[in-house]
């Protein structure tokens, strides 16, 4: 498993050509918030979390994963067949017809690594507590974990399953929120402003954990140590992400216009230029 900082910087080079090309090939999908999570969802499969390729639904004796923002699934896929999952070739179907790797991820298929559809925004956490509540009914004392959009705190559900995991002590659970201030209609704060979020996470009774670099693989690794650190005190963990959208890519950064907009094959090139193969395109 890859696991050096350099290597994982690589890797995560490698995932942002993948996410291109998925999204340019199809001329559809969601590059931006992709691309700004690439170093999380890297180092979060190589190195922090205790998972198995060798895939099995129930997920015992293992850390397990949700996605519930399912609009960056290019970069779920990636970092998935990059980690054994599945054949890096099979990135070459995404949003195809009959396709495995639909725009948002779905189980009717069996993809290897997807435990849930996400295709409808605010239900990860849900799952999320049903999962590590599972897990402490088996006796498993793996982790789970999950990651959502800043925008999809506008869903009124995560604030519900906020409230139950507090009341029912989830603490075998690690939930990380990306907060790029980006949406799909614009900024969050012009959209639906969110406020204060890490006192709104407090407020509920969560321990809430900032990683202020969180397209820094060195700081996503301590904030995540941290967050490991506090799991099992009785409380659900928040772990809150702040990145960039469309990292890595000079033209897509800092803005909403590319959320769900696929490059040009001018755009592409450009991209791919800044973001030298370094492991080997699919």
């Amino acid at each position: 498993m890859t696991t050096t900082t350099d290597n994982l910087t690589d890797l995560v080079q490698q995932v942002r050509r993948d996410i291109l090309r998925m999204v340019h090939k199809v001329n559809s999908g969601h590059p931006g918030g992709s691309l700004g999570c690439a170093e999380f969802m890297v180092a979060l499969f190589n190195g922090i979390m205790d998972h198995n390729p060798d895939f099995s639904m129930d997920g015992i004796n293992e850390d397990i994963f949700f996605l519930s923002n399912g609009h960056i699934s290019p970069l779920f896929y990636s970092v998935l067949a990059r980690s054994g999952y599945f054949s890096v070739d099979e990135l070459n179907t995404f949003r195809l017809i009959n396709s495995r790797l639909q725009g948002h991820p779905t189980t009717h298929e069996g993809l290897p690594g997807v435990r849930v559809a996400s295709g409808s925004l605010g239900q990860g956490m849900s799952v999320a507590i049903g999962a590590a509540q599972a897990k402490t009914l088996n006796g498993d004392d793996h982790l789970v974990y999950s990651l959502h959009g800043d925008g999809e705190l506008q869903e009124g559900q995560n604030w519900e399953a906020m409230m139950y995991a507090a009341a029912h002590k989830i603490d075998n659970w690690i939930a990380t929120v990306d907060l790029n201030g980006q949406q799909i209609d614009g900024a969050t704060d012009d959209v639906l402003s969110l406020g204060d979020v890490k006192a709104k996470f407090e407020a509920f009774g969560w321990t809430v954990i900032e990683i202020e670099e969180g397209n820094n693989i060195e700081a996503i690794h301590k904030g995540m140590a941290e967050a490991k650190e506090n799991t099992g005190n009785g409380k659900p963990v928040c772990v809150l992400l702040k990145t960039v959208m469309g990292n890595g890519v000079d033209f897509m950064m800092h803005t909403h216009a590319w959320h769900g907009k696929a490059p040009n094959d001018e755009q592409l090139e450009i991209a791919l230029n800044q973001n030298p193969v370094t492991i080997g395109d699919y």
